[in-house]
């Protein structure tokens, strides 16, 4: 019976413990409850807020979602500029708008229209492009278009790899951080910002290169794009086609955001044609570049 009194005394003094500290901390477990459940309500009504300005955009009328401008470019994301610039190369009317640039797949850039959000920019232009009837490769043979597949792929999954690493590894993200408005908080947890994208380039492969090699990886691929190209005035022939807007936008990654990498200076030196190229695809479709950057530039 002393063993049973023994056993049973450090559980009860356990289980009035257990209900003293209940006692005394249940008033913060419900005032946190409360706080968490005010922030989602408010979290919901400025959606709804948002959602009806985004309606109120009008029929047939594109809200692209994307980042904040840049500095030297319009996006630092290659995916945002390519599909803006498929917009105005379509002739398609839109709105931006920065308040929420990551949408249901967690990726920048995704539109609104007309009530519907769609999301991922390839799946976003092929859409607009059946509903708007604004298909620029249908003059295209099988084979070209099989080759603009090839090489919008090659940019959009190996190259944009080779560009990540030396912006978020050798360069410490600091392009990103003098390329464009990055609040306080982003920035004082840009380590940790930098040991995720780190861990991404490495679990895709690009990462477990050494940085010559990289280099050397992204190298052959301007190589082929410059050599396709050739003294052509756009990618696929002398009319742009939709391939070309993924080009520009990444092209302009290497020319205006990546300053003292490697690839900017390979598109001075070793690929001029592929700058040129960029220059008149800005041109064409860009004419208020400088009133597209933050702050808006003077026209040069």
């Amino acid at each position: 019976m002393q063993l049973m009194a023994q056993l049973q005394w450090p559980a009860a003094v356990g289980a009035r413990g257990l209900s003293w500290l209940w006692k005394r901390s249940r008033r913060v477990a419900v005032a946190a409850v409360v706080v968490v459940a005010v922030v989602k309500v408010r979290a919901y009504v400025q959606k709804q807020q948002r959602r009806k300005r985004w309606e109120a955009a009008g029929q047939d009328v594109v809200v692209l979602h994307m980042f904040v401008r840049g500095k030297n470019l319009p996006n630092l994301s290659p995916f945002v500029l390519k599909l803006e610039t498929y917009l105005r190369m379509a002739d398609i009317k839109y709105e931006v708008d920065y308040e929420e640039p990551m949408g249901s797949k967690g990726k920048s850039p995704w539109i609104t229209l007309n009530g519907q959000d769609l999301a991922d920019s390839q799946f976003v232009m092929e859409h607009l492009a059946s509903k708007f009837n604004k298909d620029f490769s249908s003059h295209l043979s099988r084979e070209e278009k099989a080759t603009a597949h090839a090489l919008r792929i090659m940019l959009e999954n190996n190259t944009l790899w080779g560009l990540a690493y030396w912006r978020y590894v050798q360069d410490g993200g600091r392009a990103i951080l003098t390329g464009m408005y990055v609040p306080f908080f982003v920035r004082l947890s840009l380590t940790a910002f930098v040991r995720h994208f780190k861990k991404l380039i490495w679990m895709q492969g690009m990462g477990r290169h050494s940085p010559h090699d990289i280099e050397y990886l992204c190298k052959q691929d301007l190589a082929a794009l410059a050599t396709h190209l050739g003294d052509k005035d756009f990618l696929m022939g002398d009319k742009p086609t939709e391939v070309d807007c993924a080009v520009f936008g990444f092209l302009c990654q290497l020319m205006y955001a990546s300053a003292g990498s490697p690839y900017a200076r390979m598109l001075e030196t070793d690929f001029p044609n592929l700058r040129s190229y960029c220059l008149r695809v800005k041109d064409k479709f860009w004419p208020d570049w400088n009133a597209c950057l933050d702050p808006p530039q003077p026209v040069s």
